[in-house]
């Protein structure tokens, strides 16, 4: 994500909008592509300063809205033999295994599953595609789409805007001994944290090698 916020900082910021749209709305035709990645890059620059948060999160909710109904589009003229090429030629992310999470999702939630899919990744790459092939009505479609585009995209932005400032503002206020403490304190509690695992695995492994051999197990 680092190499993606710094190419996106050299860039000019209208280029920048248009970049987050347009990553956003391929991915939510059924493309798989980094948009989550994109937008949480360009909150952080918005946060320094680099690009305005309320045109991020414009472009991403535009992207998200008019790719998810370019995938609908698309899903409802192919239908699921569609899906199963896209499975096939992303096998990693849309095989069948994450087609058919992705249909149960529908299935039980139906167009909460719009709605609530832009925040998962799967979701967030299948909702369009998935609810053309399964014919949802695209006015129902349009509204789940819409609403959860809108929460998602201007709630990530200024959520991670805000506490890109906080940050900021507080590595200001702080010495460089007490941020070297606070790194040593996050080591020190993931080094205990770990061997706290493996001591427990090691536990559970020789309680198992203790348990007495039944005659019906032989």
């Amino acid at each position: 994500m680092v190499d993606v916020q710094h190419w996106l900082s050299a860039l000019p910021p209208g280029v920048l909008y248009l970049i987050v749209a347009g990553v956003i709305g391929v991915e939510s035709m059924g493309i798989p592509l980094p948009g989550e990645i994109v937008l949480v890059s360009s909150a952080l620059l918005a946060a320094a300063g680099v690009v305005e948060p309320e045109w991020v999160a414009t472009a991403a909710a535009v992207g998200a809205i008019v790719g998810d109904s370019i995938g609908y589009a698309v899903g409802r003229r192919g239908g699921r033999p569609l899906l199963e090429r896209l499975g096939r030629r992303f096998p990693k992310h849309l095989g069948p295994a994450q087609l058919a999470r992705a249909e149960q999702s529908f299935a039980r939630h139906g167009l909460w599953a719009v709605f609530f899919g832009r925040f998962v990744a799967l979701l967030r790459i299948l909702a369009g595609p998935l609810a053309g092939a399964l014919h949802v009505p695209y006015r129902r479609f349009l509204v789940a789409n819409a609403a959860g585009g809108l929460v998602w995209a201007f709630g990530t932005t200024y959520l991670l805007f805000s506490v890109g400032r906080a940050a900021e503002h507080w590595l200001k206020d702080i010495s460089w001994a007490g941020l070297v403490l606070a790194v040593l304190a996050g080591l020190a509690s993931t080094w205990w944290l770990r061997r706290r695992a493996r001591h427990l695995e090691e536990v559970e492994a020789t309680d198992e090698a203790d348990e007495p051999v039944h005659a019906g197990d032989r």
